[in-house]
């Protein structure tokens, strides 16, 4: 249940804004009642046309009950935004040619490899940043301070695999450190 307290969690603070954008609960552990219970949850919270409950598809290389998905929602969408690891899923969603936006503490994780973007930060902190984000580049698009083309060079520059070699960098550094206050303090 950690997970549904995670995602309303979400909801609550940032993804309301965005509650007329389509969202599909697709869970790791699914049950009927879970999946009822989120999207009850999150119509309660404002979000229309909450996908989830009747999965009518598959995720193609998967075959236990998170492969169910909506055509309207997972099968159709271009991006997937993933909130939790789930490497089966992911690397099934890339071999599909999705792109995929995942959240993962760890960059070396198959979900953190095999995402389309990355952003290796707690969950918790990484959604309301990519609100933010999002939102400041709709506002320069609609200033005219970026054109749509701008906004899709950046997504063809991104270098997931670059993206993760600096985090793992920052890991380093930050362990060295550790390590080096662990020394002074003997």
């Amino acid at each position: 249940m950690e997970g549904e307290r995670l995602l309303i969690t979400f909801w609550e603070n940032t993804l309301w804004r965005w509650r007329r954008r389509r969202i599909e609960v697709n869970l790791f552990y699914r049950s009927e009642e879970r999946v009822r219970k989120l999207v009850k949850r999150l119509q309660e919270e404002g979000a229309r046309g909450v996908l989830g409950e009747r999965p009518d598809r598959k995720i193609e290389g998967l075959d236990h009950p998170r492969a169910l998905c909506c055509t309207e929602g997972i099968y159709t969408a271009d991006w997937v935004l993933l909130s939790l690891e789930d490497g089966d899923r992911t690397e099934a969603l890339a071999r599909w040619g999705k792109k995929i936006v995942a959240v993962d503490l760890n960059p070396l994780s198959r979900t953190a490899r095999a995402a389309t973007v990355t952003i290796v930060d707690n969950i918790t902190r990484a959604f309301p940043n990519l609100v933010k984000k999002v939102e400041g580049l709709k506002e320069k698009l609609e200033r005219g301070e970026v054109t749509r083309e701008d906004l899709e060079e950046m997504v063809r520059r991104w270098d997931n695999n670059e993206a993760l070699a600096r985090a793992v960098e920052e890991i380093i550094r930050y362990l060295e450190r550790e390590v080096e206050s662990w020394r002074g303090l003997r």
